[in-house]
């Protein structure tokens, strides 16, 4: 269990300074991280930190596909989650 704690940490920590990376380079105009990136990045677990982080620094918040998407991905994973913590315990 705390594998998964600290795998979940590490990959939010990613997905984190992935938003932040992407931000800074879009005021400056420079090369961007691929929307593609950022939605695996979430689906491996990095959702929640990337959603947060996007809702803080208001980046990508007027893409649909993003403020429909991560939320999505939140809940599949919490489903998962759960349904792994049932058959476990």
């Amino acid at each position: 269990m705390e594998y998964i704690a600290i795998y979940l940490l590490f990959i939010n920590v990613i997905a984190v300074a992935c938003c932040f990376v992407d931000k800074s380079r879009a005021k400056r105009g420079k090369w961007r991280i691929p929307e593609k990136t950022l939605f695996i990045i979430s689906a491996l677990g990095g959702s929640v930190g990337m959603y947060a982080t996007m809702r803080f620094i208001r980046h990508k918040t007027k893409h649909k596909r993003f403020m429909i998407g991560l939320p999505l991905i939140i809940m599949l994973q919490t489903i998962f989650l759960l349904i792994f913590l049932y058959l476990v315990a």
